[in-house]
């Protein structure tokens, strides 16, 4: 690749990851809007390490208060707020987790068209509109019970039609369920790292069973350029949704749709 197809795509990848964009759209549009080839399966893993770097980072006194009452409370069969939201994490994975084993083919062929793309684009992001102007509530992401839960993670599954957005979706459920816009945010974020953690896991198998060359320059560069787009954009996005909500994304989602449908048909 060269090093400029290196820089945009890991900038666009570490933007779009966390925000309820979809980042599947964006990386078919930048070679459609370029002469750039397939930048390869091990650049992907690159950028997935870069945004799970930037959320376990942006999030790690979260994470490490998490992780000590989740242990703890394997001896104590007692549950604190902490340990109630690190289990909320395992169970919201675990339909998006069965989702994928099930459906994986499917999505790679059937679901790949750019058609399907914008109607994922513009249906789900006029679902999450709805969900920021009528269910927003108040509530915290310590105040979610199992059925909470399951909810935000059967609706992560849905992330798997193309266009959809996981950080979209899992924050329209939980806003649907009277959320805050930050709790709702929050707990997207903590929920991408098994996803994120899963993915590039499954990644690394095929890329050690391709034996493909690697260019570790640019797998570097990917990781630290695509880490530090999304913690930036973790940081000013929650900001941004505290001040002004997110009916910019939902217009944002709706022009990109309508511009690959114009693009593609």
């Amino acid at each position: 690749m060269e090093w400029l197809q290196v820089v945009i795509l890991a900038i666009v990848q570490g933007i779009t990851e966390f925000l309820p964009v979809s980042s599947s759209a964006h990386l078919i549009l930048v070679p459609v809007l370029t002469d750039w080839p397939d930048q390869g399966l091990a650049f992907d893993v690159a950028l997935h390490l870069g945004s799970l770097s930037a959320v376990l980072i942006y999030f790690r006194r979260d994470i490490i208060g998490m992780l000590q009452s989740w242990l703890r409370s394997l001896h104590t069969r007692q549950l604190d707020a902490d340990a109630k939201l690190a289990w909320a994490v395992i169970l919201g994975t675990i339909p998006v987790g069965l989702a994928g084993l099930l459906l994986k083919d499917t999505v790679e062929t059937v679901l790949r068209s750019p058609v399907y793309l914008s109607i994922g684009l513009i249906a789900f992001g006029l679902l999450l509109g709805w969900a920021d102007w009528r269910c927003r509530g108040n509530r915290s992401e310590y105040q979610m019970n199992w059925k909470d839960v399951l909810f935000i993670g059967c609706a992560q599954a849905l992330a798997l039609f193309p266009g959809t957005s996981r950080s979209g979706i899992t924050m329209t459920a939980a806003l649907m369920l009277g959320m805050s816009r930050e709790a709702s945010a929050r707990f997207s974020f903590l929920l991408s790292i098994p996803v994120i953690v899963l993915a590039c896991g499954l990644e690394t198998i095929e890329l050690v069973e391709s034996q493909v060359a690697v260019d570790w320059a640019q797998m570097a560069a990917g990781v630290v350029l695509s880490g530090i787009s999304a913690y930036l954009c973790i940081h000013y996005f929650l900001a941004f949704i505290k001040r002004i909500g997110m009916q910019p994304f939902v217009v944002y989602r709706i022009v990109l749709g309508a511009l690959l449908l114009w693009i593609f048909l």
